[in-house]
């Protein structure tokens, strides 16, 4: 049974007290066995850390140069390595983890799901969210095209978590402002990501802080950060971003974790004194 909880307009349940949350980075290359390794490793660091919530970027599980690898991988809900490898992770280290994206199946034989699956603290699938906005760029020679062969969600999906009430978004979704919307109030978004150097360098930072800043909650976006070996460059980044926009912490490149604290009274402090979300008109 797909676990989606799709967003509603109800009051978040903050934590009482602050909790760290991380965000972490990689570099996946074509070797699942060896991405998932390295994840491992990287989930380690952030628990030893003291994150209760961690989340892995887009793709972590394999990046290649043969778009059709993911859909070989590709697995049912509830099935497959790249699931119980989440559902332990989370287990043994007793966090909540967002698992990046992992392709799941999809109606169209030839396509798979681009799928943010979070385990809660026991292992137990929580929520999952199929990336509704799928990217296409084209630029002289740098092409990209995520329709050939994902299918997209169609339902924002929003949750409770030690962090608060937890939005869920992909990448190409940053772009989109009125999916946030359509999630409610929220404490925290997440948005695991892939994004190219060159859309990265241009629009990634400021994009990830006006979603904090018109949300008014914080923003998390754990992304892939380097040079694959399959020659892509991805722009990293990976950053834990304020209710007022500051950026609390940031790896620009590279493998490795970033952690902070999402703390209520921030959020509080923040609405109370500039209180957008109650003097919106639209929507």
């Amino acid at each position: 049974m797909t676990i989606t909880k799709p967003a509603e307009s109800v009051e978040a349940a903050l934590p009482e007290a602050p909790v760290r949350i991380a965000a972490v980075q990689t570099v996946s290359g074509p070797d699942v066995d060896a991405n998932l390794k390295a994840v491992d490793a990287l989930i380690a660091e952030a628990a030893a850390e003291g994150a209760c919530l961690v989340a892995l970027p887009e793709y972590f599980p394999l990046i290649s140069s043969d778009e059709m690898a993911k859909v070989r991988i590709r697995e049912a809900e509830g099935e497959g390595p790249l699931q119980s490898f989440l559902a332990d992770a989370a287990r043994r280290h007793g966090i909540w983890l967002v698992g990046g994206t992992v392709p799941l199946q999809a109606e169209v034989q030839n396509k798979v799901r681009n799928s943010t699956l979070v385990f809660d603290a026991q292992g137990r699938l929580a929520a999952r969210y199929d990336k509704i906005h799928l990217f296409g760029f084209q630029r002289a020679e740098e092409r990209y095209d995520e329709a050939a062969t994902i299918e997209p969600g169609s339902t924002p999906c929003c949750f409770d978590s030690p962090a608060g009430r937890t939005g869920l978004s992909v990448c190409y979704d940053l772009r989109f402002p009125e999916l946030f919307r359509a999630m409610g109030e929220l404490d925290l978004i997440v948005l695991p990501a892939a994004f190219t150097y060159t859309t990265g360098r241009a629009h990634w930072e400021v994009l990830l802080r006006a979603r904090a800043i018109e949300n008014q909650c914080y923003v998390m976006a754990p992304a892939q950060g380097g040079r694959h070996p399959n020659g892509r460059v991805t722009w990293g980044h990976s950053m834990i971003i304020d209710p007022w926009g500051e950026v609390l912490a940031c790896r620009e490149v590279g493998e490795g974790v970033v952690v902070s604290e999402l703390d209520p009274a921030r959020i509080a402090a923040v609405r109370d004194s500039l209180p957008a979300l109650r003097h919106r008109r639209l929507g």
